[in-house]
């Protein structure tokens, strides 16, 4: 008999997301989040997203052991501020067990029934910032930090439960030691000169904080046109920018102004934690902080962790300039590999801006809709 339960308790918060350690105990490709981290970020009091979403954690059992876990979200500014009436969920892992999938998925359809809402989607996060998608393909790759890995019977679990694909995203990489410079230093020397845009580069994290608001308002200006949207609140920015900024090599954050000093992109790029995060076993201490410092100096595969670009200037070359800018720290830094993280199939903007790399598509992953 499977036993579904609430989590309420910090203890069994923490039961929630230690449950994958144990799922994915012998696999190679899964990168496990830091347990304290991701605890923390389940808090109503640490976490601002929960100023306008809620969340209810849930565990499957068995005989009183784990068997799968479900966190069902309701965005309140997604359901009221775009009439979006939906039920998310998500940080789901279970068992090959399709009783227990069905079972973890009545608690989103009874939530989204009690709340009027006409339909539930995932898996997907609070917000754009978080994880997203059922892996779909390349299960024989070795996951990121930002996405979500699972066994390929996730999405024969939910066909048969009668879900359908709402939106398909991609992950890709390209060799660095294949990519040609005379490309985007031309290109980059023509769009700065025929737009008056110039670079802005950084050596210390102090000089980036100045115009960290700034490029999350760009953030939001940069996709607020696709369907899965929901804007980043003034309390989000200042989570993020403490939770990120300090951990981010500041000569991987790479900013271009117009001849008015005013942002029109912005690229944030993250050495790979993923073989840093599996050495650690979700701890910081004593040992994982500094498999994670080693990977940060020393890590040879990057990763293009957020890109946004002023719609107005979308089609006009400006990756070429952010390219033109990394491309000397890559190279002495020896990176080998270039990593992109999820992108919506549909968003054939960003898509163009890699045309010129040759990327090779590894992952691919989607959400699943069911009307309730």
């Amino acid at each position: 008999m499977i036993v579904i339960k609430k989590c309420t308790t910090d203890k069994e918060i923490k039961a929630f997301v230690k449950f994958p350690f144990l799922l994915y105990k012998n696999s190679p490709y899964w990168v496990p989040p830091i347990i304290n981290d991701e605890v923390a970020s389940f808090n109503p009091l640490k976490n601002p997203v929960f100023e306008h979403a809620e969340a209810t954690f849930y565990m499957a059992y068995r005989n009183e052991r784990p068997v799968g876990r479900i966190c069902v979200i309701i965005n309140w500014q997604e359901v009221r501020e775009q009439n979006i009436k939906k039920v998310r969920f998500g940080w789901m892992d279970m068992v090959d067990d399709i009783e227990v999938t069905k079972a973890l998925l009545s608690k989103v359809s009874e939530h989204g029934k009690a709340n009027g809402l006409e339909y539930m989607e995932g898996p997907i996060g609070f917000s754009n910032m978080d994880k997203v998608g059922v892996q779909t393909e390349g299960f024989d790759q070795l996951g990121t930090m930002i996405t979500w890995y699972n066994h390929s019977y996730y999405k024969d679990h939910f066909i048969q439960l009668g879900f359908e694909k709402e939106k398909g995203y991609i992950e890709s990489y390209f060799s660095f030691h294949n990519v040609k410079p005379d490309f985007f230093i031309k290109a980059s020397a023509m769009i700065s000169k025929r737009y008056e845009l110039r670079a802005l580069n950084f050596k210390t994290t102090k000089e980036v904080l100045p115009y960290v608001d700034r490029m999350f308002d760009l953030f939001n200006d940069s996709y607020s046109k696709l369907s899965s949207f929901v804007a980043i609140s003034e309390k989000q920015k200042a989570y993020f920018k403490e939770k990120y900024i300090n951990f981010i090599n500041p000569e991987y954050i790479k900013f271009i102004v117009d001849k008015d000093d005013q942002l029109v992109s912005f690229s944030i790029v993250m050495p790979s934690f993923s073989q840093a995060l599996q050495k650690a076993k979700g701890k910081l201490f004593p040992f994982g902080i500094f498999h994670l410092l080693h990977a940060r100096k020393h890590s040879k595969e990057v990763v293009f962790y957020l890109i946004g670009i002023r719609p107005e200037y979308q089609n006009k070359g400006v990756t070429a300039m952010i390219f033109n800018e990394y491309y000397p720290v890559f190279k002495a830094k020896g990176i080998e590999r270039c990593i992109r993280t999820p992108e919506l199939e549909e968003n054939q903007a960003i898509h163009q801006l890699w045309k010129h790399f040759d990327p090779t598509i590894h992952v691919k992953r989607v959400t699943f809709k069911k009307e309730i």
